[in-house]
């Protein structure tokens, strides 16, 4: 999937964007005749990309790839993208929300665990009361058989979402809506802990940790037995990384230049 608009950042090409213009991308997907799906890109999406080469292309194949991370969005600046913004997942699926309440678009939910998918109904009724909610399923924790993800797709065919939202974390999302292209006629968003978010099994970060990039180390603090290994070994790397691909484009511009 061509996309001229995006940047690289070490294993991946991340498309320069604001809410607006994900929004606007979208909603031209909910017009088409086939299935497509957008990554919401982080720093640990970047890495199991880097150290699995055939993940990385599944999200470079994707129909969108925006960038949650604030990494990301600095990695886009400092390769001349002034106009770059942080896109985060759980803000945007709220937007769309909102988004398709106002169209008339109907929407639909997979992923997440029994007890998170009835917090996200919930709210979702309360905040957004003329939201066309069509489809919420929460798959069991293992590979579905093939006769249960038929089943499955049958289910998301039979209901029509415009919009699917995935929330089954990385990197299994991003493989299940690859998977799926062809099978479903929806765009479908992997949004990994916003359904957690959402449904308020997890606490999200103050604003001004997230504006400093330091959304990582509050979750740390939140889930330190999960996520130690993410944070604190995986994110090290991507500095090292990030640091030589800035330097070997510097280098290439500086004997382009000569």
């Amino acid at each position: 999937m061509a996309r001229p608009n995006a940047k690289p950042v070490v294993s991946l090409d991340v498309d320069v964007c604001n809410y607006e213009s994900v929004i606007e991308r979208i909603a031209e997907m909910t017009e088409e005749d086939f299935g497509s799906y957008v990554c919401v890109s982080t720093v640990h999406m970047v890495m199991e990309g880097h150290d699995d080469p055939a993940y990385g292309d599944t999200v470079n194949s994707a129909d969108l790839v925006v960038p949650d991370g604030m990494p990301l969005v600095w990695m886009q600046k400092l390769q001349g993208a002034d106009e770059s913004g942080r896109v985060r997942g759980n803000d945007l699926m709220i937007r769309l929300c909102a988004y398709a309440e106002e169209k008339g678009l109907s929407v639909g939910f997979y992923g997440g665990m029994p007890e998170v998918i009835e917090g996200i109904l919930e709210r979702a009724r309360n905040e957004f009361p003329k939201l066309d909610i069509v489809y919420a399923f929460s798959p069991p924790f293992r590979s579905l058989t093939a006769e249960e993800d038929s089943t499955v797709v049958k289910e998301i065919m039979e209901k029509k979402p415009d919009i699917l939202f995935v929330g089954l974390g990385c990197p299994k999302q991003e493989i299940w809506m690859a998977d799926h292209k062809s099978k479903l006629d929806a765009v479908m968003l992997g949004v990994g802990a916003s359904f957690d978010f959402y449904a308020g099994n997890i606490k999200e970060a103050p604003d001004w940790l997230q504006k400093l990039g330091l959304e990582w180390l509050f979750r740390l603090t939140q889930e330190p037995k999960r996520l130690w290994r993410r944070y604190l070994i995986l994110n090290p790397r991507f500095v090292v990384l990030a640091v030589s691909q800035l330097l070997r484009r510097g280098t290439t511009a500086k004997s382009k230049s000569e």
